[in-house]
């Protein structure tokens, strides 16, 4: 390490104003800050004495996502090898299934590798050309801008596979990273100057623009869904959400998905507790509320996410599903989707992942304590609402925080002036 150290010291001049690969900076002070922290210090007082720069900060999220991406691995390899192993499916033949036949593995759901690796060869290259695709985005504005590369995209690089379905193309993982980076931050002025999440503006604009590979329509991808079906080359399945939505009215969640499940072997069910750990269908990151429970304790005893905003989403969220769950109980609701319990609305679809990891990005949501709340609220009770009252988008959650992202300097404000006017109200002036 020292031996690095002295090397990046030694070519530091030539990088620096002046240098012979002045433009280039940005490159370097990315691998320097990488490997090293910072060496600069403040000068002149006052400042404050913090251990937690943009790196830590960053770096701490990835850990808290580790789970998440451990079970998205194990999850998506054993929701296909579980049905090409029952026989109602037949896997892709592509060079992912080249590659893992020629490594002598067999699609046996009952061998945690042969699930680990299965999946890795779905989750990985879509990791590799959003870090590719993206980075490459990055570089360039920092190129041009004159500054460094910030770590922020660590994190959104992260983020926007573990929110795709694993037959997602590469060109379309490509096309979404690209969006995502360049519109949904750059153009604003790069990290700390975007108001939407781009991870998030990524994802909306796969979920909009080719819409066809995510709902089912070409190659017979399914809703966020990987399970291997009785096709050469097709993976689809439905989702709790998405059965729900044309289920009969006053089917309850555990039924529907029992019967779905129960064409790959007559004896499974479907439980609250299935879909709480995330051996469930879904986008691949997405699945384990546990997972992501574990995540959330690590933010939050870190001091790096929010847990008001997170207790404001769970709040939000009971509040109005209970509204809709109460209604259809005792009115004969004709929308099948109301009759989801508030618990159940939390174990399904994105709603953990997006309440952990995507509402509490510092950049994009409210600012103020109390605006936190409110910010929260809106997000869960939204994510309902779009879940009940509009089928054709049986999620929610994304749409929910991109809308409280736009809506987050107006409860900041909001909040910020309500305490003026206290304050003014208590000293009388």
């Amino acid at each position: 390490m020292k031996f690095l150290r002295s090397l990046l010291d030694k070519v530091e001049p030539l990088f620096t104003k002046g240098g012979k690969f002045e433009r280039l900076y940005p490159l370097y002070e990315a691998g320097d800050t990488f490997l090293f922290t910072p060496g600069e210090v403040t000068k002149a007082g006052p400042h404050v004495r913090d251990s937690l720069d943009m790196k830590r900060m960053m770096t701490t999220v990835i850990v808290a996502l580790v789970p998440c991406i451990l079970f998205c691995l194990y999850n998506t390899g054993y929701q296909a090898n579980l049905q090409i192993a029952a026989g109602t499916g037949t896997p892709i033949e592509d060079w992912r299934e080249a590659i893992f036949t020629s490594l002598g593995f067999t699609h046996d759901p009952n061998s945690i590798l042969s699930c680990y690796v299965y999946g890795a060869l779905w989750f990985l290259p879509a990791y590799i050309v959003t870090m590719a695709v993206g980075g490459t985005i990055e570089l360039i504005f920092a190129l041009v801008r004159g500054h460094e590369i910030n770590e922020g995209f660590l994190v959104t690089g992260m983020l926007y596979p573990l929110t795709l379905p694993p037959t997602t193309p590469l060109l379309v993982v490509a096309a979404g990273i690209g969006f995502g980076v360049l519109i949904g931050k750059e153009v604003f002025g790069g990290t700390g100057k975007n108001f939407l999440n781009p991870a998030l503006c990524a994802r909306a604009f796969v979920y909009f623009a080719f819409a066809g590979y995510l709902s089912g329509e070409t190659n017979r991808l399914g809703q966020g869904v990987w399970v291997a079906v009785q096709k050469a080359d097709g993976f689809t399945g439905a989702t709790t959400l998405g059965a729900m939505v044309s289920a009969p009215a006053g089917e309850l969640p555990g039924k529907v998905m029992t019967e779905a499940v129960q064409h790959i072997n007559p004896d499974m069910t479907f439980d609250w507790w299935t879909a709480f750990i995330g051996f469930i269908q879904g986008s691949m990151g997405e699945t384990s509320t546990l997972a992501c429970l574990i995540g959330a304790a690590i933010l939050i005893a870190t001091g790096i996410g929010s847990w008001r905003i997170m207790a404001g989403c769970v709040i939000g969220a009971l509040g109005l599903s209970s509204l809709f769950y109460f209604y259809a109980i005792n009115y004969d609701s004709t929308n099948p989707v109301s009759y989801i319990s508030p618990m159940w609305h939390l174990v399904i679809g994105g709603f953990a992942f997006g309440t952990v990891f995507m509402a509490t990005d510092p950049v994009s949501a409210s600012m103020t304590e109390m605006g936190k709340w409110w910010y929260g609220i809106l997000i869960g009770a939204m994510t309902i609402l779009i879940r009940v009252i509009n089928p054709a988008f049986p999620e929610g959650i994304m749409l929910a925080i991109l809308f409280a992202n736009v809506m987050a300097p107006s409860i900041d404000s909001i909040v910020i002036q309500a305490n003026i006017k206290r304050r003014l109200a208590r000293y009388g002036t």
